[in-house]
């Protein structure tokens, strides 16, 4: 009797073996393949982004999606080798996912802007730009929002879903900005020597580009004076500078030639009764 007593619990016992210890050891083999499978594509992932001078925000976010996608699928295949169902485990996520996303459908449209604009990069920190009616410096580009200081010297925080949806003007992606300024002369003025001079107040700065060559055009007929835009290129960091330059030179290289800065005259008429 106790020999067929030991043989059924041997029998159990590698019945049980069998049964427990082998969906088991799967799993630790599995835990341990899909651990260092993770490591090397993260490790892979990093350089491929390194590579390709991916914005450090968006390269941090994507490797913890990444890792954190990779290390759910590899806990779902570890519960399914030992044979708990895991199409609960599914329906629970989506069910989990679809409720964050209507409870975050704002958030998740300002973190989808926030992707796009590290990805596609229509500017980045230090650029000068316009958009959503707000002129200024970029610096800071989150997930969720941009952060944007003014001429002013304000705080701009803008959400990266309307940033991303309306125009973006960028100040300093082609490097160079036309300064553009206007002056009226008299009627009476010598129009190619004025045209002259003003041409030459520009190529005189040394910050004034000669290619493209300043632009120097009468560009109409006022009330009291005729109109000349004066268009000089400069690097995108010298712009105010040429402007304040030629604001300041314009009226004493005007005098020195004898042309008038005319001003609106009024005529006052008064009828005896």
């Amino acid at each position: 009797m106790e020999d067929i007593f030991a043989k059924l619990n041997f029998e159990t016992g590698v019945k049980l073996i069998l049964e427990y210890g082998m969906p088991l050891l799967k799993a630790i083999l599995i835990f341990i393949i899909g651990r260092w499978l993770i490591k090397r594509v993260l490790r892979l992932t990093r350089k491929i982004m390194l590579a390709r001078d991916y914005d450090i925000t968006l390269e941090k976010f994507l490797l913890n999606l990444i890792k954190w996608g990779l290390w759910i699928l590899l806990i779902i295949t570890i519960v399914g080798t030992l044979g708990v169902q895991t199409s609960s485990f599914a329906a629970i996520l989506a069910a989990a996912g679809l409720a964050i996303g209507l409870a975050l459908q704002g958030s998740l449209s300002n973190f989808a802007g926030g992707v796009l604009l590290l990805l596609f990069k229509p500017f980045k920190v230090g650029d000068t730009i316009e958009a959503q009616g707000i002129t200024g410096t970029v610096k800071m580009i989150d997930i969720l929002q941009t952060k944007v200081v003014t001429f002013q010297r304000k705080l701009a925080i803008i959400p990266n879903g309307p940033l991303l949806n309306g125009n973006i003007i960028n100040f300093d992606a082609e490097g160079i900005l036309r300064c553009e300024t206007e002056i009226g002369v008299s009627y009476d003025a010598d129009i190619p020597k004025v045209l002259e001079v003003l041409t030459k107040l520009c190529t005189d700065h040394p910050l004034v580009l000669e290619e493209p060559a300043p632009i120097v055009k009468v560009v109409g007929n006022g009330d009291s004076s005729i109109n000349i835009i004066v268009r000089p290129y400069t690097l995108t960091a010298d712009m105010w500078t040429v402007h304040f330059y030629l604001q300041q030179n314009f009226k004493p290289t005007l005098d020195a030639i004898g042309v008038e800065i005319p001003y609106p005259h009024q005529v006052e008429i008064h009828k005896q009764a």
